[in-house]
C-alpha cells in the first residue's frame, strides 16, 4: 500500500471499530436478543451475490448493501415511529458495515471484488 494511503485507511478502519462497537452497545442497551445479532450479522453479505453476474453488477450491489445511507435512514424512521424491528435490524446492519470496514473490506470498484476504497485486499496477482 502506498505510504500516503496508510493514515487515512487507519482512520477509516478505526471508524469501522467505532461503528461496530457503538451499534453493538445500543443493540444491547435496547435489550435486543444478542443471539439474533450474531445470527443476522453476516447475512448482509448477501449483497455480494451480484458478483455471480459480473464485477460491475457485483460492485454496485455490494456498495448499496455496505453504505451507511440505507441502514441509517431505516434507523431514523424506526426511531421516529418506534418500530423496534427496524431499529434492531438497522443496528445489526450498521455493525456489519463497521465490522467489514475494520477488516479492510471497503466499498468496491467495478474492476473487481478486491479493489476497494480502502485499497486492494488479498494477494496481488
Amino acid at each position: 500500500m502506498d505510504k500516503n494511503m496508510e493514515t487515512p485507511v487507519i482512520y477509516q478502519r478505526l471508524d469501522g471499530v467505532v461503528l461496530f462497537l457503538t451499534s453493538l452497545y445500543f443493540y444491547h442497551y435496547l435489550h435486543f436478543n444478542i443471539f439474533l445479532f450474531i445470527l443476522i450479522l453476516l447475512t448482509f453479505d448477501i449483497f455480494m451475490l451480484g458478483y455471480l453476474i459480473n464485477n460491475k453488477f457485483g460492485a454496485h450491489g455490494y456498495n448499496i448493501g455496505h453504505s451507511l445511507s440505507v441502514p441509517l435512514l431505516i434507523l431514523v424512521l424506526g426511531v421516529a415511529v418506534n418500530y423496534r424491528i427496524s431499529i434492531g435490524l438497522s443496528l445489526i446492519w450498521i455493525a456489519h458495515i463497521g465490522f467489514d470496514r475494520t477488516l479492510g473490506y471497503g466499498l468496491k470498484f467495478t474492476t473487481g471484488f478486491n479493489d476497494t476504497h480502502l485499497g486492494h485486499i488479498g494477494k496481488k496477482k
